[in-house]
C-alpha cells in the first residue's frame, strides 16, 4: 500500500505486563537523535500510554517529538497507567472510544485493583464507532471491536496501510477475555467482521507481543475459526 505522506510508526514497551505503546508521525526529514536540543518537534500521535507517563514524555521530548493527541484501545490499567501524566506534561487530549467510559472510570472493572493500583482515567473525549480522527497531517479511523473488553477499540491508519489493535487482535492470538465485560464469541465476530475486511497486507501493531498483518492473522490465528 503506497504511503504518500510517509507516517511512522514508533514504539515503545513499558510496565508490568510489557504493553506496547506506539506514536505516530509523519517522517518530515527531521532527525531524531536524542540531543535534547530542538527549537522545532515532529508532531506525534501517542497510543496507550501504559506507565511512566514522565518517561514517556522526556524519551519523545529529547528526540524532537511534540505529543500532540493521545487515543485509547480501552481501559485496562496497563494501558492508561501513564495517560494523567502524559496529559499533564504534554498538554494533549485523551480520547477514547464512548463503549469504554464507564471502564475507564471502574478500577475493578479495568483491573487494576487487581494489581494494587487502582487507577482511573476521564478522557477529554469520547469517540464514537466509524469516527475519522485527524491530527497534525494525520487521518486515522476508529472500529469498535468488542470482546477484550465492551468498549476496545481499533485505529486504522488507511494511508498508512496499518492498524493499531489493541488487545483485540495479537500474532496468532486474540485478547483474554476472562476480565469483566469480555466475551470471546464478540472478539471472534468483531476481527472476523471488521479487521479481516481490511487488506491483508494490513501491518498490525498489537498491544503485546510483535507485529503482524491481517493476511498472516487470516491463514494462521486459530482463535477466529
Amino acid at each position: 500500500m503506497t504511503n504518500t505522506t510517509k507516517l511512522r510508526v514508533g514504539s515503545m514497551t513499558l510496565g508490568m505486563v510489557q504493553t506496547n505503546c506506539y506514536f505516530v508521525y509523519i517522517d518530515d526529514g527531521r532527525k531524531h537523535d536524542n540531543t535534547g536540543d530542538y527549537t522545532e518537534f515532529t508532531p506525534v500521535i501517542f497510543f496507550d500510554p501504559a506507565d511512566h507517563g514522565d518517561f514517556i514524555y522526556k524519551a519523545l521530548h529529547d528526540r524532537g517529538f511534540e505529543i500532540k493527541l493521545i487515543l485509547l484501545t480501552h481501559g485496562h490499567f496497563d494501558h492508561i497507567g501513564g495517560a494523567e501524566d502524559l496529559r499533564k506534561l504534554s498538554g494533549a487530549p485523551i480520547k477514547a472510544y464512548i463503549g469504554e467510559k464507564e471502564l475507564c472510570m471502574d478500577t475493578d472493572a479495568n483491573v487494576s485493583t487487581m494489581y494494587g493500583a487502582g487507577i482511573t482515567i476521564k478522557p477529554d473525549a469520547y469517540l464514537e464507532d466509524l469516527d475519522i480522527i485527524e491530527e497534525s497531517g494525520m487521518k486515522c479511523q476508529l472500529i469498535s471491536t468488542p470482546g477484550h473488553t465492551i468498549g476496545s477499540c481499533c485505529y486504522y491508519f488507511e494511508e498508512g496501510g496499518f492498524l493499531i489493535s489493541g488487545d483485540t487482535l495479537f500474532e496468532e492470538s486474540v485478547g483474554r477475555t476472562d476480565f469483566p465485560t469480555g466475551s470471546m464469541s464478540s472478539i471472534v465476530r468483531s476481527i472476523k467482521e471488521k479487521l479481516f475486511v481490511l487488506p491483508d497486507d494490513t501491518i498490525v501493531y498489537p498491544g503485546h507481543g510483535g507485529e503482524t498483518s491481517i493476511g498472516h492473522e487470516k491463514k494462521y490465528n486459530s482463535f477466529i475459526y
